[in-house]
């Protein structure tokens, strides 16, 4: 987050939207972006040029039903990438919408007023700077859950619970209240926590050398061993649990008879830790600090394909409708299909200005499909899907690591500062025309 309060810029507005100023007076000032323009006049604009009218291509059909599980939109469509000959392929594009619902304005204001967060601003609405971690009045901030001294790694909520755990590389999970916001306990772990996985009534802790199973309901506390240096990623898919680690990936099988986890497989192929993990259909997704995808038969173990389209760490990939998601530290979200072979190709790549480490994809209080993108400038970009129109935008201290979805609207995100902060989707208001 770019947060300037010490140099007070006053905007000015330049000529209105029906001026018929200059070519040089329609073109917005750089330096005033960058909140650094002290020239008086200056010849360029300093506000954001009116976005252009809305394309008029027809949208995907997609799924409305709500996530089982809460990692994102693999479980609302089991089937994975495939091939699709009839949909038109309208990612980037900002479909027309009817009635009340034509644009949706987002007011780009790129910094928070530093005194604002100190809570010692004196200029109030007449601020030049944001008020406010968000923008874009999609969503509401419900609370923050403050207790965590390093980076916030995991949030899991477990079905049928009241409480919400969070892990951090502080070593330790935490456990909140759902009712009150309180911390209801502190559980010290043996090493930092690299992710977090509820799954029914079961939580699964990644750790350093280690998987942490615990079940909700019954207080079973189990020790999966076998990883070798950092657990980065946890995932369920065709009854087996799948971690990402250093060293590639490990399977384990739940044995009923036995009450534990059993080593079930090891899947080698990735030359660097494998920071990511997400099952579609009968497929599991793995990406890597090696800058690739490998695609996974669940049902044989194999490797099917290896996706090179990154130049960096693939830090988050999640399945849509026929569509594999994918995100890097080259600052791109691909997006994959396959191909008439069968082979998952890029069918759209879009642009961000920094590194990107976190998507998760949720319906918002409509059911319609969004993308939140967390990208290491301290900000999280909340995207209409497929068009990637940009509906809101979270602004944090520090670079959210951690997204997951809560029941009822809900949603969860933890920074690198320690905080966890409670969100809650808003119904879309329209206004008459």
């Amino acid at each position: 987050m770019d947060i300037d309060g010490s140099k007070r810029i006053f905007r000015r507005l330049g000529p209105s939207q029906g001026d018929n100023g200059s070519k040089q007076q329609q073109k917005v000032c750089f330096h005033w972006r960058a909140g650094r323009c002290d020239r008086f006049p200056c010849p360029f604009l300093h506000r954001e040029l009116a976005a252009p009218p809305p394309q008029t291509q027809g949208s995907l059909t997609n799924g409305t039903a709500s996530s089982k599980r809460s990692h994102g939109y693999s479980d609302d469509y089991r089937g994975g990438p495939r091939r699709n000959t009839n949909f038109n392929n309208n990612w980037g594009r900002n479909p027309a919408h009817g009635g009340g619902n034509s644009t949706r304005a987002v007011t780009k204001t790129e910094k928070i007023c530093t005194y604002w967060v100190q809570g010692s601003c004196k200029f109030g609405d007449n601020c030049r700077f944001l008020h406010s971690w968000i923008t874009g009045n999609c969503f509401s901030l419900l609370t923050t859950l403050e207790g965590h001294q390093k980076v916030v790694s995991g949030i899991a909520l477990p079905s049928g619970s009241d409480k919400l755990y969070s892990g951090s590389t502080d070593k330790t999970v935490r456990v909140w209240d759902c009712q009150s916001g309180q911390c209801a306990g502190v559980v010290n772990v043996s090493g930092e926590v690299g992710c977090m996985l509820s799954e029914g009534p079961w939580i699964f802790v990644g750790i350093t050398n280690l998987v942490k199973a615990w079940n909700a309901q019954t207080a079973a506390d189990l020790n999966l061993t076998g990883p070798v240096g950092q657990v980065y990623s946890i995932v369920v898919g065709n009854d087996m649990l799948f971690a990402g680690t250093e060293d590639g990936i490990l399977a384990w099988k739940f044995n009923v008879a036995t009450n534990c986890f059993e080593p079930a497989a090891s899947l080698k192929g990735h030359s660097h830790h494998v920071v990511s993990l997400v099952v579609g259909g009968n497929r599991l997704y793995s990406g890597s600090m090696d800058n690739t995808i490998r695609v996974w038969s669940l049902e044989t173990l194999q490797c099917l394909q290896i996706l090179t389209g990154h130049t960096s760490v693939v830090m988050s990939v999640l399945c849509w409708d026929q569509f594999l998601l994918s995100c890097s530290l080259d600052k791109t979200v691909k997006v994959w299909v396959a191909n008439e072979s069968g082979s998952l190709e890029v069918t759209y790549t879009h642009q961000e200005e920094h590194g990107v480490l976190a998507l998760c994809g949720m319906h918002d209080a409509e059911a319609k499909p969004v993308l939140l993108c967390s990208c290491n400038d301290n900000t999280v970009h909340v995207y209409d899907l497929p068009s990637f129109s940009e509906r809101g935008k979270i602004f944090s201290k520090e670079a959210i690591r951690c997204i997951e979805i809560g029941p009822g609207g809900l949603f969860f995100t933890g920074d690198e500062s320690g905080q966890v902060r409670v969100w809650k989707w808003l119904a879309e208001t329209t206004t008459a025309a």
